[in-house]
């Protein structure tokens, strides 16, 4: 249940550590897992020190930029069909660019399986874990 202001963590390598919900597109309803939302990045994710600078040029977003993303993971329960009821332990999302891609090319965390209905099959290709 992702709604306007709600913070959610970002499980790519894209740059962004915390995201902030500021629109959930094509609906008048909180967002689940699958839908697609607008966020603006909170917090950068932090750099070592003793990377370069190609390192530097290999984040794609910063603080402030406003993104479309990928709900994956809800703290709030939700039902499946064979009676089953799952949980996070957190609110996260993926980024995504205007054509549907993720904008990083990896994923830390265990995604929901709900993706595969909704057509992300590419979030699935790279998560290390569908729940």
């Amino acid at each position: 249940m992702i709604q306007l202001k709600s913070m959610l963590n970002c499980i790519d390598n894209s740059g962004a550590a915390v995201v902030e919900c500021v629109k959930v597109l094509k609906m008048k309803r909180a967002a689940k897992v699958g839908d697609r939302i607008v966020v603006v990045v909170q917090k950068q994710r932090a750099l070592g020190s003793e990377l370069s600078g190609s390192a530097a040029a290999a984040q794609k977003v910063r603080r402030g930029d406003i993104s479309h993303a990928v709900v994956v993971r809800t703290k709030k329960k939700y039902g499946r069909p064979d009676g089953s009821y799952v949980r996070f332990d957190d609110n996260a999302c993926v980024l995504i660019n205007k054509a549907g891609d993720p904008m990083g090319t990896r994923l830390n965390g265990a995604v929901a399986q709900e993706l595969r209905g909704k057509q992300w099959s590419k979030i699935l290709s790279l998560a290390p874990a569908h729940v």
